[in-house]
């Protein structure tokens, strides 16, 4: 039996709204929702945000929806802050928690009917989960029961975020100034960003903050995939930009500002290939540029990617 019809007939089940924002990459999509099947129930929504391929993005959710799963498509403007937001605005109006998959994740089976057994508290506020890619965890999860908090939330990317939508609302959704593809040179650590400005507002919902076990777990590929040096460099850069800035903007103690700084000159002894040692530049001085917010150089080259 699948997720979907064990769930089918239970007024209370909470309902996941998964929000997908794409330039338009039809085959790494179709193979998000092909994972998809079989998991979602009825009330659930998966919402596609096209900023590019719009037309064959419709297409794309209108063969899906023809075969039983409940997603829909949307358009917005460019950058992945600007489309999550109008991907819940989408949403239909009741009571969901949200998730931002990539374009390109993939969900193993099961996934979906553990999440939403995590969220089913009415209490539920926030939570979070592994995100995996082709060499293993993104990230390293603290153990269930402990409090999220400004060092720890750095453990939770995009991808594997679980908020309220009503939570989501309140705080006015994700920055649009932060984020791949924003307008400024700050091109990452919009989660955090709003999962700090959340909890900020819900203190309670630090103390609650659902970790995931590791097994629960969202798949996709690394940051530096598919691209050539010069790609890596640049994109490293401006992730540097968005997390020094982060950093800043949310009053992290001076000496731990420059400490996050100093190491980015280690970002290639720590990390695999393909990244190289020579990595690290880039990385330190994104970061630099984040704590100081203004930025060196080339104003063309500030977004993470073209």
């Amino acid at each position: 039996m699948t997720d979907a019809e064990r769930m089918t007939g239970d007024n209370d089940m909470v309902n996941l709204g998964l929000v997908v924002t794409t330039l338009g990459r039809i085959d790494p999509l179709r193979a998000l929702l092909t994972s998809l099947e079989g998991q979602m129930a009825e009330g659930d929504r998966i919402v596609l945000v096209a900023q590019g391929q719009e037309d064959a993005v419709e297409l794309l959710a209108e063969e899906f929806a023809d075969r039983g799963l409940p997603v829909i498509a949307t358009t917005s403007a460019r950058g992945a802050s600007r489309g999550r937001n109008a991907g819940v605005a989408a949403l239909p109006p009741g009571d969901f928690v949200v998730n931002f998959p990539n374009d390109t994740s993939v969900f193993p089976a099961e996934t979906i009917a553990a999440l939403r057994a995590a969220v089913a508290d009415p209490a539920f506020v926030a939570g979070g989960f592994s995100c995996w890619d082709e060499k293993g965890a993104k990230t390293v999860l603290p153990a269930p029961g402990t409090p999220l908090d400004r060092w720890n939330v750095w453990s939770v990317i995009e991808m594997g975020i679980l908020l309220r939508r009503t939570a989501f609302d309140e705080v006015g959704g994700f920055d649009e100034n932060l984020g791949p593809g924003a307008t400024t040179p700050w091109q990452v650590a919009e989660g955090t960003d709003l999962l700090l400005r959340v909890v900020a507002r819900h203190p309670n919902a630090a103390a609650a903050f659902v970790w995931l076990p590791h097994d629960v777990r969202v798949d996709g590929i690394s940051t530096a995939f598919g691209l050539t040096t010069a790609e890596r460099r640049r994109k490293m850069r401006a992730y540097g930009r968005g997390t020094g800035r982060a950093m800043a903007t949310h009053g992290y103690p001076l000496w731990w500002r420059l400490a996050f700084t100093g190491a980015g000159l280690l970002y290639g002894v720590r990390n695999a290939a393909p990244i190289t040692l020579a990595d690290g530049w880039p990385m330190f001085v994104g970061r630099l540029e984040g704590m100081l917010g203004r930025t060196f150089g080339d104003r063309q080259l500030l977004s993470a990617v073209r």
